[in-house]
Formats: C-alpha cells, structure tokens, sequence
C-alpha cells in the first residue's frame, strides 16, 4: 500500500523551507534602500530650489523686481528697511548697481483689484469698436 515513489512524490510537493536570517536580510535591505530613496529625493528638492529657503535674522530682504537681461544675468532691485538697492546678478557673483531711497508706503501696497464688472467691460471693449 504504501508506495515508496508516492512518499518521495509527496515530499517533493511540500513549501520549501525559507531561514529567516535570509528574509530579515531582504527585508532590511529593501528598507535601506527606500530610507536611501528618501534622502536622495530630498537632497535633490534642495538642490533644485523646491524646497522654501531658510531666512536668518529679524530683517526681511524683499525683491520688488526683476529683469533679466541675459541667459543667466538679471538686475534685481531687493527692498530692505531701510533702502532699496539695484543689484546686478550672474552666476558667479552679485553686484551693487545703485542705492535708491526707500519705498513709500503707498508704493508698496498693492494695488486695489478691480471689480469683476469692470474687468468684464474692459475684456469685451475692442480697439476701434463704438460703446
């Protein structure tokens, strides 16, 4: 009854038998390498400039406006409490252009939006068409 290719036959079928040094390796592994992804992806948001910049000290810098007027030159004008300065800015290095007086109040305010009827009647107006 008891066939000696059946018993072999069933051994065979049974799940093979894992050492759970070798799963807990493959899992720390796949870990550390997601921790590592991590890292990488927040070095590179940094680096690219994605993540906010950090400001030190009390005094706020403000850039009111910019021109560039090349592929990496720009003329930036940066609001502080107590001037304004024109700045020259390139890739290697930053420039004082000129030292303008501070900004008026009203100046720095922005200005009142428009209401939505006005915004309307000033799309639908057309060069050259009577009202």
């Amino acid at each position: 009854m008891n066939n000696p290719t059946q018993a072999t036959h069933s051994a065979s079928t049974q799940a093979p038998v894992y050492s759970t040094g070798s799963v807990l390796t493959q899992v720390s592994s796949v870990l550390a390498v997601i921790v590592l992804l991590i890292l990488v992806c927040a070095w590179l948001a940094r680096r690219l400039g994605f993540a906010p910049k950090r400001v030190s000290g009390q005094q706020a810098l403000n850039v009111s406006a910019s021109v560039q007027v090349g592929q990496r030159e720009r003329v930036v004008i940066v609001d502080t409490a107590d001037a304004r300065l024109v700045l020259g800015v390139t890739a290697q290095q930053i420039t004082h252009l000129h030292t303008l007086p501070p900004a008026a109040p009203e100046e720095q305010a922005p200005a009142a939006p428009q209401d939505f009827r006005q915004l309307l009647q000033n799309l639908v107006k057309r060069p050259g068409k009577p009202q």
